[in-house]
């Protein structure tokens, strides 16, 4: 799949898995996103994952799905899946 990126810019789609909604998921994704001056959104699934998008420096989503990887404390993240997508987001935000 050839998905146009932003110059400079990397967007990814994120599922990811495990304990992750109740534990102040979204909320620490979005302060991550910020430390890594990330953009896009987060939300919780109906199915029990969370969602998201990320963009930004190759190296900041790179750390972002690190991040998504672990999450917050009480999280207990089993897998994240990421797929390249297209977009052009500003700032970080959290959708219920």
């Amino acid at each position: 799949m050839n998905v146009p990126q932003s110059s400079g810019k990397k967007t990814l789609h994120l599922v990811i898995h495990g304990r992750v909604q109740g534990v102040f998921f979204r909320q620490s994704m979005f302060r991550e996103a910020q430390n890594l001056a990330v953009s896009g959104w987060v939300r919780n699934r109906h199915d029990g994952t969370v969602e998201a998008v990320v963009q930004g420096d190759y190296g900041a989503v790179d750390a972002m799905v690190r991040w998504a990887g672990r999450g917050p404390e009480m999280a207990q993240v089993e897998r994240v899946d990421a797929v390249l997508t297209g977009g052009d987001f500003n700032g970080f935000e959290i959708i219920n």
